[in-house]
Protein backbone atom coordinates (compact mmCIF):
# COMPACT_ATOMS: atom_id res chain seq x y z
CA UNK A 1 0.00 0.00 0.00
CA UNK A 2 1.29 3.42 -0.88
CA UNK A 3 1.61 5.58 2.20
CA UNK A 4 0.04 8.52 0.33
CA UNK A 5 -2.98 6.42 -0.65
CA UNK A 6 -3.57 5.32 2.91
CA UNK A 7 -3.12 8.86 4.21
CA UNK A 8 -5.62 10.28 1.72
CA UNK A 9 -8.23 7.73 2.80
CA UNK A 10 -7.59 8.46 6.50
CA UNK A 11 -7.78 12.26 6.08
CA UNK A 12 -10.98 11.99 4.03
CA UNK A 13 -12.56 9.81 6.73
CA UNK A 14 -11.34 12.12 9.53
CA UNK A 15 -12.83 15.24 7.93
CA UNK A 16 -16.13 13.49 7.24
CA UNK A 17 -16.42 12.05 10.74
CA UNK A 18 -15.63 15.31 12.54
CA UNK A 19 -18.29 17.17 10.58
CA UNK A 20 -20.80 14.35 11.06
CA UNK A 21 -20.10 14.05 14.81
CA UNK A 22 -20.88 17.73 15.37
CA UNK A 23 -24.12 17.50 13.39
CA UNK A 24 -25.22 14.31 15.19
CA UNK A 25 -24.64 15.67 18.68
CA UNK A 26 -26.53 18.82 17.71
CA UNK A 27 -29.44 16.77 16.41
CA UNK A 28 -29.41 14.53 19.51
CA UNK A 29 -29.60 17.58 21.75
CA UNK A 30 -32.62 19.03 19.91
CA UNK A 31 -34.52 15.78 19.27
CA UNK A 32 -33.66 13.55 22.23
CA UNK A 33 -32.95 10.64 19.85
CA UNK A 34 -30.75 7.92 21.39
CA UNK A 35 -29.89 6.67 17.89
CA UNK A 36 -28.48 10.11 17.15
CA UNK A 37 -26.52 10.14 20.40
CA UNK A 38 -25.09 6.67 19.72
CA UNK A 39 -24.23 7.66 16.16
CA UNK A 40 -22.55 10.83 17.47
CA UNK A 41 -20.35 8.77 19.79
CA UNK A 42 -19.68 6.40 16.88
CA UNK A 43 -18.49 9.27 14.65
CA UNK A 44 -16.40 10.75 17.47
CA UNK A 45 -14.80 7.34 18.04
CA UNK A 46 -14.14 7.03 14.30
CA UNK A 47 -12.42 10.44 14.34
CA UNK A 48 -10.20 9.22 17.16
CA UNK A 49 -9.49 6.10 15.11
CA UNK A 50 -8.21 8.11 12.18
CA UNK A 51 -6.12 10.35 14.44
CA UNK A 52 -4.48 7.25 15.94
CA UNK A 53 -3.78 5.79 12.50
CA UNK A 54 -2.11 9.04 11.42
CA UNK A 55 -0.07 9.09 14.65
CA UNK A 56 0.98 5.46 14.15
CA UNK A 57 2.08 6.19 10.59
CA UNK A 58 4.20 9.12 11.76
CA UNK A 59 5.84 7.25 14.64
CA UNK A 60 6.58 4.26 12.41
CA UNK A 61 8.89 6.43 10.28
CA UNK A 62 11.40 6.89 13.09
CA UNK A 63 14.91 5.66 12.32
CA UNK A 64 16.14 2.39 13.81
CA UNK A 65 17.93 2.69 17.13
CA UNK A 66 20.26 0.51 19.17
CA UNK A 67 17.32 -0.57 21.31
CA UNK A 68 15.10 -1.21 18.28
CA UNK A 69 17.53 -2.24 15.52
CA UNK A 70 14.77 -3.26 13.10
CA UNK A 71 13.01 0.09 13.35
CA UNK A 72 9.49 1.05 14.38
CA UNK A 73 7.46 -0.07 11.37
CA UNK A 74 5.24 -2.34 13.44
CA UNK A 75 3.90 0.63 15.41
CA UNK A 76 1.34 0.94 12.63
CA UNK A 77 0.02 -2.48 13.65
CA UNK A 78 -0.08 -1.50 17.33
CA UNK A 79 -2.12 1.64 16.69
CA UNK A 80 -4.46 -0.25 14.36
CA UNK A 81 -4.96 -2.81 17.16
CA UNK A 82 -5.76 -0.03 19.63
CA UNK A 83 -8.28 1.33 17.16
CA UNK A 84 -9.98 -2.03 16.77
CA UNK A 85 -10.14 -2.86 20.47
CA UNK A 86 -10.55 0.35 22.43
CA UNK A 87 -12.32 2.92 20.30
CA UNK A 88 -14.61 0.63 18.35
CA UNK A 89 -15.48 -1.31 21.48
CA UNK A 90 -16.19 1.90 23.40
CA UNK A 91 -18.53 3.03 20.63
CA UNK A 92 -20.20 -0.38 20.45
CA UNK A 93 -20.67 -0.81 24.19
CA UNK A 94 -22.03 2.73 24.55
CA UNK A 95 -24.54 2.13 21.75
CA UNK A 96 -25.63 -1.17 23.33
CA UNK A 97 -26.16 0.57 26.67
CA UNK A 98 -28.10 3.44 25.10
CA UNK A 99 -30.22 1.01 23.08
CA UNK A 100 -31.19 -1.03 26.14
CA UNK A 101 -32.01 2.10 28.12
CA UNK A 102 -34.16 3.52 25.32
CA UNK A 103 -36.07 0.24 24.96
CA UNK A 104 -36.68 0.13 28.72
CA UNK A 105 -37.60 3.84 28.95
CA UNK A 106 -38.81 4.99 25.51
CA UNK A 107 -39.85 8.54 24.74
CA UNK A 108 -41.00 10.32 21.61
CA UNK A 109 -38.54 11.99 19.29
CA UNK A 110 -38.86 15.77 19.26
CA UNK A 111 -38.08 18.04 16.31
CA UNK A 112 -37.95 15.10 13.88
CA UNK A 113 -36.42 17.20 11.10
CA UNK A 114 -33.12 17.43 13.03
CA UNK A 115 -32.25 13.72 13.14
CA UNK A 116 -33.63 13.00 9.66
CA UNK A 117 -31.75 15.92 8.09
CA UNK A 118 -28.49 15.07 9.86
CA UNK A 119 -28.73 11.39 8.91
CA UNK A 120 -29.21 12.25 5.24
CA UNK A 121 -26.23 14.64 5.40
CA UNK A 122 -24.13 11.99 7.20
CA UNK A 123 -24.98 9.31 4.65
CA UNK A 124 -23.80 11.60 1.84
CA UNK A 125 -20.56 12.50 3.67
CA UNK A 126 -19.80 8.88 4.60
CA UNK A 127 -20.47 7.78 1.02
CA UNK A 128 -17.85 10.25 -0.22
CA UNK A 129 -15.36 9.00 2.39
CA UNK A 130 -16.16 5.35 1.58
CA UNK A 131 -15.71 6.04 -2.13
CA UNK A 132 -12.24 7.48 -1.44
CA UNK A 133 -11.27 4.39 0.58
CA UNK A 134 -12.53 2.09 -2.18
CA UNK A 135 -10.62 4.03 -4.83
CA UNK A 136 -7.35 3.91 -2.88
CA UNK A 137 -7.83 0.22 -2.05
CA UNK A 138 -8.51 -0.71 -5.68
CA UNK A 139 -5.06 0.59 -6.59
CA UNK A 140 -3.36 -2.03 -4.39
CA UNK A 141 -5.73 -5.00 -4.02
CA UNK A 142 -5.32 -6.22 -7.63
CA UNK A 143 -7.55 -9.21 -8.41
CA UNK A 144 -8.24 -10.04 -4.76
CA UNK A 145 -11.79 -10.08 -3.48
CA UNK A 146 -12.62 -7.55 -0.78
CA UNK A 147 -12.58 -10.27 1.85
CA UNK A 148 -9.15 -11.47 0.72
CA UNK A 149 -7.85 -7.91 0.69
CA UNK A 150 -8.91 -7.29 4.30
CA UNK A 151 -7.46 -10.63 5.42
CA UNK A 152 -4.11 -10.40 3.59
CA UNK A 153 -3.30 -6.65 3.56
CA UNK A 154 0.00 -5.96 5.32
CA UNK A 155 -0.75 -2.25 5.72
CA UNK A 156 -3.60 -1.92 8.24
CA UNK A 157 -4.82 1.57 7.41
CA UNK A 158 -6.97 0.91 4.34
CA UNK A 159 -8.76 -2.18 5.74
CA UNK A 160 -9.48 -0.28 8.96
CA UNK A 161 -10.87 2.75 7.12
CA UNK A 162 -12.88 0.53 4.76
CA UNK A 163 -14.53 -1.33 7.62
CA UNK A 164 -15.08 1.89 9.56
CA UNK A 165 -16.80 3.55 6.63
CA UNK A 166 -18.84 0.46 5.81
CA UNK A 167 -19.92 0.16 9.45
CA UNK A 168 -20.74 3.87 9.56
CA UNK A 169 -22.93 3.68 6.45
CA UNK A 170 -24.82 0.63 7.70
CA UNK A 171 -25.15 2.23 11.14
CA UNK A 172 -26.57 5.41 9.61
CA UNK A 173 -29.13 3.43 7.66
CA UNK A 174 -30.11 1.54 10.82
CA UNK A 175 -30.41 4.81 12.72
CA UNK A 176 -32.55 6.34 9.96
CA UNK A 177 -34.83 3.30 9.90
CA UNK A 178 -35.14 3.39 13.70
CA UNK A 179 -35.96 7.11 13.74
CA UNK A 180 -38.49 6.82 10.90
CA UNK A 181 -40.25 3.88 12.57
CA UNK A 182 -40.34 5.75 15.87
CA UNK A 183 -41.83 8.79 14.14
CA UNK A 184 -44.30 6.74 12.11
CA UNK A 185 -45.58 4.66 15.02
CA UNK A 186 -45.11 7.17 17.81
CA UNK A 187 -43.24 4.47 19.74
CA UNK A 188 -39.72 5.42 20.86
CA UNK A 189 -38.83 1.73 21.29
CA UNK A 190 -37.96 1.61 17.59
CA UNK A 191 -35.32 4.27 18.16
CA UNK A 192 -33.84 2.08 20.90
CA UNK A 193 -33.88 -0.97 18.62
CA UNK A 194 -32.00 1.03 15.98
CA UNK A 195 -29.44 2.06 18.59
CA UNK A 196 -29.06 -1.52 19.79
CA UNK A 197 -28.47 -2.68 16.20
CA UNK A 198 -25.73 -0.08 15.79
CA UNK A 199 -24.01 -1.39 18.93
CA UNK A 200 -24.09 -4.98 17.68
CA UNK A 201 -22.68 -3.86 14.33
CA UNK A 202 -19.78 -1.96 15.95
CA UNK A 203 -18.86 -4.87 18.21
CA UNK A 204 -18.81 -7.26 15.23
CA UNK A 205 -16.54 -4.92 13.25
CA UNK A 206 -14.27 -4.56 16.29
CA UNK A 207 -13.91 -8.36 16.46
CA UNK A 208 -13.00 -8.61 12.76
CA UNK A 209 -10.40 -5.84 13.03
CA UNK A 210 -8.95 -7.28 16.22
CA UNK A 211 -8.45 -10.70 14.62
CA UNK A 212 -6.75 -9.25 11.54
CA UNK A 213 -4.46 -6.83 13.39
CA UNK A 214 -3.57 -9.52 15.95
CA UNK A 215 -2.21 -11.63 13.10
CA UNK A 216 -0.07 -8.72 11.89
CA UNK A 217 1.24 -8.09 15.41
CA UNK A 218 2.26 -11.73 15.79
CA UNK A 219 4.25 -11.44 12.58
CA UNK A 220 3.23 -12.43 9.07
CA UNK A 221 5.38 -13.74 6.25
CA UNK A 222 5.65 -12.00 2.92
CA UNK A 223 2.93 -12.58 0.36
CA UNK A 224 3.12 -15.68 -1.84
CA UNK A 225 4.01 -13.50 -4.80
CA UNK A 226 6.86 -11.79 -2.93
CA UNK A 227 8.25 -15.08 -1.60
CA UNK A 228 8.21 -16.61 -5.10
CA UNK A 229 10.02 -13.59 -6.54
CA UNK A 230 12.66 -13.73 -3.79
CA UNK A 231 13.30 -17.44 -4.36
CA UNK A 232 13.67 -16.85 -8.08
CA UNK A 233 15.98 -13.86 -7.53
CA UNK A 234 18.32 -15.71 -5.17
CA UNK A 235 19.22 -18.54 -7.55
CA UNK A 236 21.42 -17.77 -10.53
CA UNK A 237 22.28 -21.45 -11.31
CA UNK A 238 25.98 -20.62 -11.15
CA UNK A 239 27.26 -19.29 -7.83
CA UNK A 240 23.95 -19.99 -6.04
CA UNK A 241 22.34 -23.26 -7.09
CA UNK A 242 19.26 -23.40 -4.85
CA UNK A 243 17.45 -22.15 -1.76
CA UNK A 244 17.74 -24.76 0.97
CA UNK A 245 15.19 -23.04 3.20
CA UNK A 246 13.92 -19.51 3.70
CA UNK A 247 11.82 -17.49 6.11
CA UNK A 248 10.32 -14.02 5.67
CA UNK A 249 8.77 -11.64 8.19
CA UNK A 250 7.11 -8.24 7.88
CA UNK A 251 8.89 -5.77 10.16
CA UNK A 252 6.31 -3.25 9.01
CA UNK A 253 3.88 -2.89 6.11
CA UNK A 254 6.66 -1.77 3.77
CA UNK A 255 9.68 -3.56 5.24
CA UNK A 256 10.36 -7.25 4.84
CA UNK A 257 13.02 -9.36 6.56
CA UNK A 258 14.47 -12.24 4.52
CA UNK A 259 16.55 -15.02 6.09
CA UNK A 260 17.66 -17.91 3.91
CA UNK A 261 20.17 -20.71 3.74
CA UNK A 262 21.46 -20.95 0.18
CA UNK A 263 23.45 -23.62 -1.61
CA UNK A 264 26.72 -22.48 -3.18
CA UNK A 265 29.06 -24.36 -5.46
CA UNK A 266 31.18 -27.00 -3.74
CA UNK A 267 34.77 -25.85 -3.40
CA UNK A 268 34.08 -22.15 -3.92
CA UNK A 269 36.49 -19.87 -2.05
CA UNK A 270 35.43 -17.20 0.45
CA UNK A 271 35.71 -14.32 -1.99
CA UNK A 272 33.50 -16.11 -4.52
CA UNK A 273 30.86 -16.92 -1.88
CA UNK A 274 30.87 -13.34 -0.58
CA UNK A 275 30.45 -12.04 -4.11
CA UNK A 276 27.58 -14.49 -4.74
CA UNK A 277 25.79 -13.32 -1.57
CA UNK A 278 26.18 -9.66 -2.49
CA UNK A 279 24.82 -10.32 -5.97
CA UNK A 280 21.90 -12.33 -4.60
CA UNK A 281 20.99 -9.53 -2.17
CA UNK A 282 21.01 -7.02 -5.03
CA UNK A 283 18.73 -9.26 -7.11
CA UNK A 284 16.32 -9.67 -4.17
CA UNK A 285 16.06 -5.92 -3.57
CA UNK A 286 15.46 -5.33 -7.27
CA UNK A 287 12.73 -7.98 -7.43
CA UNK A 288 11.06 -7.04 -4.11
CA UNK A 289 12.00 -3.49 -3.05
CA UNK A 290 10.44 -3.86 0.43
CA UNK A 291 12.96 -6.62 1.23
CA UNK A 292 15.29 -4.30 3.15
CA UNK A 293 16.77 -6.61 5.80
CA UNK A 294 18.42 -9.67 4.24
CA UNK A 295 20.48 -12.43 5.85
CA UNK A 296 21.86 -15.15 3.56
CA UNK A 297 23.78 -18.11 4.99
CA UNK A 298 25.88 -20.10 2.47
CA UNK A 299 26.00 -23.88 2.73
CA UNK A 300 26.66 -26.99 0.69
CA UNK A 301 23.41 -28.69 -0.30
CA UNK A 302 23.00 -32.20 1.07
CA UNK A 303 19.66 -33.86 0.49
CA UNK A 304 19.19 -35.64 3.85
CA UNK A 305 20.01 -32.66 6.14
CA UNK A 306 17.93 -30.38 3.89
CA UNK A 307 14.86 -32.59 4.28
CA UNK A 308 15.35 -32.68 8.04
Amino acid sequence: MSASGGTRAIVAALCANLAIAVSKFTAAGFSGSSSMLAEGVHSLADSGNQALLLLGGKRAKRAASEEHPFGYGRERYIYAFIVSIVLFSVGGVFALYEGVEKIRHPHEIEHWYWPVGVLVFAIIAETISFRTAIKESNEVRGKQSWGQFVRTAKAPELPVVLLEDLGALIGLILALVGVCLALGTGDGVWDGIGTLSIGVLLVLIAIVLAVETKSLLLGEAGSKESVAKIREAIVDDEAVTRVIHMKTLHLGPEELLVAAKIAVAHGADAATVAGAIDAAEARIREAVPIARVIYLEPDIYRETPAKA
